[in-house]
Parts: C-alpha cells; structure tokens; sequence
C-alpha cells in the first residue's frame, strides 16, 4: 500500500472486507497519526508488527488466523480502546502481552475449527470491560472456555447451538455456571441461540443466581418440549430481563406455566419482544414490576384484564400487537395506579363515544396511540393528566372545540392525519410542543402564536399549504419568532397550490399589501373614482356638459341630413347675408339702428317670424339659419349672456365656423360685459372675445357713421337668389 506512506495526517483507515492475507505495519510507519485501523473480513493469516503504532482502535477480527494475532508490541498501545480479535486457539500465552491494557472492548471471533481441542481454555488474564465472543456459526456447542474474565462488566456471547437430544447445552449451562465466580459481571447478552426449552428455562435459573443486573437475549430458536418445574426466585441482582426475536417449532406447550414463570419474575424491567405471544397473565402477587414491553406480539384486548397487581408499573409498551377496542385499554390501565407512560401505537384501536366514559389510570403522563384507526372522538377519551400524546397517523380530521381536560398537555404529535386547519391553543393552555406535519392544511392561522404562546416548538412542515394573502399572514408571524421555534424551516415549508407557486419555499412568496387589504383595496379603487366622479360633476355644471351634449346631438343630426345635399348646392343655398342673434331686451336697438342701417344698403337679414319653418323645433331652426347666412352677428351685452336661446345661437355659429373653415362671426359690443358677469357655461365667449376683434357700439353719434361702414364691410357679399328680405328675432 505505498499510497498510505504519504498520508502523515491520516488517523482513519477501513480496509474491512477485502481480500488481504498479509500485513506488515510497518507500512504504517509514517503514518504517526493513525488511530483507527479495521482490517476485519479479510483473509489475514498472519502480520508483521511495528514499534511505532498507537492505535485507540484495531480491528483484525474475522479473519483466518490460527492463534491470536497479539504481537509483543500492542502491550504498547497505551491509548487502545478496542482489540478485534480472530483465532481458532486459544492459548493464555498469547494475551500476556497486553495484560497491562485497560482495554474498553475486546472482539474475540473463533474460527470455524475451534473446539477440536477438548483442553479447558481460559481468558482469565484478559483485562476489558466488555467482552464480546462469537462462536463457530452452525456448529454444536461442546466448548469448554472459561469467559469468566475478572474485569469484565458487559459479556456477549453469539452463535450458541445446543441439539435437541444432545448434550450440547449442558456445556453451555457449564460456562454461564462459571460466571458466578465473576462479582463485576452485571451484563449478560446471549445473541443468534438455538436451545431446547428445558435449558431455556435452565440458563434462567444460572443467571438468577448470578450478580448479572441486565440479562438480554436476542434471535433465539425453540425447541422440544417443556417440562414444568418450580422456579426458584430467590436470591437474585436481576434487575432486567429482554427477550426479543424469539422463534419455537412446538406449539402444544404449557404456555400457562411459561406466562407464570415471565409474570412472577421480582425483577423491576421486563421485555418480551417479536416472541409471538398471545397472551400474558396476571402476577399472582403484587409485582415489583416497573416496565414492560410486550410489543411485536400477538396480545388482544384481554390481556391484564382485572389485573389489580400490576400497582407498581410505571411504563406499558403493547406496540404492534392485536389490540382493537381502546375502552377495553383504559379499563385496562384503570387498576394500575402508579402507571405514567403507556403506548399502544401500531394496533388496529378505535373508539366510539356511546362506550361512555374513560376511566384512565389517573397518573398517566404519557400516552402513544399512533399508527391506530382513532378519529377525532378520541379527544374525549383521554387521560385527566396527560401531558405527552402521540397520536400521528391516524384519522383525525380536527380537535372538537367543545373538549375539556387537555389544559395540562404539554406535547402533541398529530402528524400523518387529515387536518385541514392548525389548532389553537384555547384548550391547550399548556401546549409547548406541537408536531402537526403530513396532514392537509392549506391556510394555517396567522394568529397561531399569539394563541399558543408556551409554545417552543412546532413543526407543521411537509402541507399542501396554499400561497394566499391568509398565508401571507402566517409568514409574517413565522418571521417574529425565534428560529429555533418552527422546526424544518424553511426546507420543508413550501407552497402546492396554486400551480404557478408550487414548490416555491414560503419564505420567498411574497404579495403586495394592496392586494390582501381589502380595505385598503376598496379605499384604493373607491376614492379616486369618487374624486374622479366629483371632479366630472363639477365640470359638468362649470362647463354645462349636458347642454353641450344635447347641443351635439342636434348639431350631429342636422349635419348628417346636410351631408346628403351635394357642395354647389349648398353654396347656392346661402340666402341672407346676416343671422342677428340678440337679446330681447336690446330689441329697441336693432330694430331702431341696426336693421334700418343694413337693410338701406341692401342687406339680407335672417329673421325668425319670416323664414323660420312650422314644425320644426326651435334648435333645427336656429342651425338652418345659420348655415343659410353668410354672417351671424352677435349683439352682445349683459343681457345677452343672461339668454339660454342667445347661448344655442352662439354655441352652433362658432361650431360651424370651425367646420366650414370661414370667417363667419361678427361681434357687436353693445355695452361693456363684466368679466365676472359671464356665466361658466360661456366659456366659448370668453375665448372669442379674447381672440376675435369685435365693434363695439360707440356712445358719441360722430363716430356712428364709421361704425355702419365697418359693420357693412364686414359682410359685403353677392348672394344668390331673391331679392332681399329683413327679418329679425327677438330672444
């Protein structure tokens, strides 16, 4: 390996599980830093060893060494915390060397031809704290190994098979009968098993005796038949006894007289795990027992049925067993008065309302019901104390608001259910941790934390949460907590609905404030349109908008009728020289100067009482006129402006003005106007007074004669048709 030689920092090397069959650690030599070396599942049959090493950890278990690959040098290895070890001998020599290592744990694997020897060996002069020895797998147990190592705390014994018919276990029950001589030893774990059950029962009883406090055992196969007998409980340091995995091929056992022995143990933690039990009795006395576990078995609702020696359990577990109706659990539980933990999760447990009430045990603290068929009714069958409730994947759909009896509940795990809304805290005063994630809310409370102030953890993540201005809401509140608070922030937070938000994390969905505030919205739109609709009405009575609009209307009908009649026409059509539009009561003084001075020089004047035309209405009247005279003249003076007629008149000469492209307006100051005087609506009179010369009607009688020239030049014209005619309106 000349590529380790210049890794000098190297402190980790697996090499497990190759196809090495030698070593020389001196190829390590360079390597000073090295700490962890595994070279197990090779094919080493020998190694080369080196001063310079100084491992914590050095694994050469699994491998085909004949005896114990101990060099003189690992008596070195100071800091050595772990010795993995493979041999098919064993010889006391080959651990002399390191008998001064306080090793934490030593692996010893045997090889497959192990035990061809019958000497007695021994492992007395190992020193660790735990000891873990596997045995040739498959193969019949008639070792004779005295494992009662003097500083061993924790021994693991794997691969242990004794034959039906055999004398195999009594080789066994000879070495766990060694093990008294060992006071330290208080962990026994008996791993991959095959023994009858008379010696099942009879390796309990050896270890009864023994100063071992914790007994386990794991993946044992049963067999042959049991023959009942006392079990002696006295004398004993057992404190905790677990079983799990067990198999048998015999099912007409006494399984009462197995249940008995399991129940009567005076020992405090019990487990009996994937052992296919169905069921498990009552203790015939008061029980010292304060733990188990019977999960992975095949237990219903009868088990510890009117059990009343159970009074000193403090923690239940039936998971993953037959249990079906909760009613027959709280029942259960109600004559085991020092119980605080309980779990019943992975059952097929349902509850109904008409059962009545639920006489929980009243000290329990902790309850799991989760992987049940519970719904939301279970909230109405739960203990008075409760603090800790799981009840994740289930069928509830939400927490009755009508409930009582949850104000000491600390911790509730609803996760994997149907809820489609995050709950307060009005009936969870005392909530501080709430797991609420994989269920079906959309739109979570934007109040939620000014509800559940205790709260110090929630985790609500992985929902179909849908990107709204309601979200919006819960966002903003998310970002005025502690960091710490919402747990799986911002990764498992993210919007699904609608489409073009989906997979976007919430924390980077943003919405206008507009958009959300209704008020704001309706405020927005509504107040410019009411300025916009006030600022349209006061034009409208500053400008008479509606008066222009009829005026429009009249206008846009006469002109259409007049686009039919061809241009010459038209022009032919031009009778009058004048239209005079006055008020009534300057009548005096165009019917005393003004038609008298234009009519004896032959001027035509437009006048209403001989041309305007029966049956039509005044405004067509007024247009016909108009367009039929070469010129309107306009007698303008304070009461002019005060005319609605004189208004039309003016309005419909200068649009014809702008639309004929002439000069056709003349304008007669009779007397001064006020500016002030001027109406709004005559905002076309101020603008022409403002850019048209006008006449204004002197006061001294010299100048009247230069007045009439300029007036008879202004609409000097040959016209077309009959001889003149004066007629003039009074308005």
């Amino acid at each position: 390996m000349p590529d380790i030689l210049s890794l000098s920092k190297l402190k980790i090397l697996i090499i497990s599980h190759n196809r090495i069959r030698y070593l020389d650690l001196s190829v390590f030599k360079f390597n000073r830093e090295l700490e962890y070396l595994d070279l197990s599942h090779n094919n080493l049959e020998k190694i080369s060893c080196h001063p310079t090493l100084n491992l914590k950890h050095l694994d050469l278990s699994f491998n085909a060494f004949d005896a114990l690959p101990i060099c003189q040098e690992f008596g070195n290895m100071s800091q050595l915390e772990f010795l993995g070890l493979s041999a098919t001998q064993l010889q006391n020599s080959s651990v002399q060397s390191i008998t001064r290592l306080h090793i934490s744990k030593v692996l010893l694997v045997l090889g497959d031809t192990y035990g061809e020897r019958e000497d007695a060996e021994s492992l007395q002069d190992l020193k660790t704290q735990s000891l873990h020895i596997v045995f040739p797998t498959g193969k019949k147990f008639h070792f004779n190994l005295d494992v009662s190592v003097s500083t061993t705390v924790s021994l693991e014994l794997s691969n242990i098979k004794c034959v039906l018919d055999d004398n195999g276990c009594s080789y066994f029950e000879n070495v766990l009968s060694k093990l008294q001589k060992n006071s330290r030893l208080s962990n026994l774990t008996l791993n991959n098993i095959e023994i009858t059950w008379n010696s099942f029962i009879t390796i309990l009883q050896l270890v009864w005796r023994t100063n071992i406090e914790y007994f386990s055992i794991s993946n044992m196969k049963l067999q042959g038949y049991l023959d009942s007998r006392d079990f002696d409980y006295s004398d004993t340091s057992l404190k905790t006894l677990s079983i799990h995995k067990v198999v048998h091929d015999v099912f007409s056992l006494p399984q009462g007289y197995v249940y008995k022995i399991l129940s009567n143990m005076n020992i405090q933690h019990l487990t009996v795990s994937a052992a296919h039990m169905v069921h498990m009795v009552c203790p015939s006395q008061i029980s010292p027992f304060l733990y188990l576990n019977f999960s992975s078995n095949l237990l219903t609702d009868t088990v510890f049925k009117n059990c009343t020696n159970l009074a000193n359990l403090k923690t239940l577990i039936l998971q993953k067993n037959q249990l079906k109706e909760l009613i027959n659990i709280v029942h259960m539980t109600q004559e085991m008065k020092s119980l605080q933990q309980l779990d019943v999760s992975q059952n097929s447990l349902v509850y109904d309302e008409s059962e009545g009430n639920c006489p929980w045990a009243r000290n329990l603290l902790s309850l799991n019901m989760s992987s049940n068929i519970l719904t939301d009714s279970v909230f109405r069958c739960l203990p008075p104390r409760i603090k800790v409730l799981d009840l994740h994947n289930n069928r509830i759909r939400s927490i009755p608001k009508d409930v009582t009896g949850l104000e000491t509940l600390q911790e509730l795990n609803l996760a994997s259910n149907s809820l489609a809304h995050l709950p307060g805290c009005g009936i969870l005063s005392s909530l501080s941790i709430l797991i609420i994630d994989y269920n079906s809310i959309s739109n979570p409370s934007a109040d939620f934390f000014q509800s559940c102030q205790k709260i110090r953890s929630l985790k609500a993540g992985n929902n179909p949460f849908q990107c709204s201005c309601e979200l919006r809401e819960f966002i903003q509140s998310v970002g005025q907590v502690s960091s710490d608070v919402v747990e799986g922030w911002p990764e498992s937070y993210k919007c699904d609905y609608p489409e073009s938000y989906k997979g976007t994390p919430l924390k980077d969905f943003h919405v206008s404030e507009l958009s959300c505030n209704t008020a704001l919205l309706i405020v927005t739109i509504v107040v410019p349109g009411l300025v916009l609709a006030v600022a349209v009405t006061v034009l409208c009575i500053y400008l008479d908008l509606p008066w222009y609009l009829r005026m429009v209307c009249q206008w846009t009908q006469t002109r259409r009728r007049a686009r039919n009649v061809p241009l010459e026409e038209r022009q032919r059509t031009l009778q009058f020289h004048a239209f005079i539009s006055y008020s009534g009561h300057d009548s005096a003084w165009v019917k005393n100067e003004l038609i008298p001075n234009l009519e004896k020089e032959d001027i035509r004047i437009c006048l209403h009482e001989r041309n305007f035309v029966a049956g039509k209405s005044i405004v067509e009247n007024i247009i016909n006129c108009i367009e039929k005279s070469y010129k309107s003249i306009f007698v303008l003076s304070p009461n002019f402006v005060q005319s609605e007629w004189c208004h039309y008149e003016l309005y419909f000469a200068h649009h014809n003005l702008f639309h004929e492209g002439s000069d056709n307006l003349i304008l007669i100051l009779l007397e001064p106007i006020p500016q002030y005087s001027i109406p709004s609506s005559y905002h076309k009179l101020r603008a022409l007074m403002a850019q048209r010369t006008y006449l204004e009607w002197p006061k001294e009688k010299s100048k009247h004669g230069l007045f009439w020239a300029n007036l008879r030049a202004s609409i000097n014209i040959k016209l077309m048709g009959k001889a003149a005619e004066v007629l003039y309106t009074e308005i």
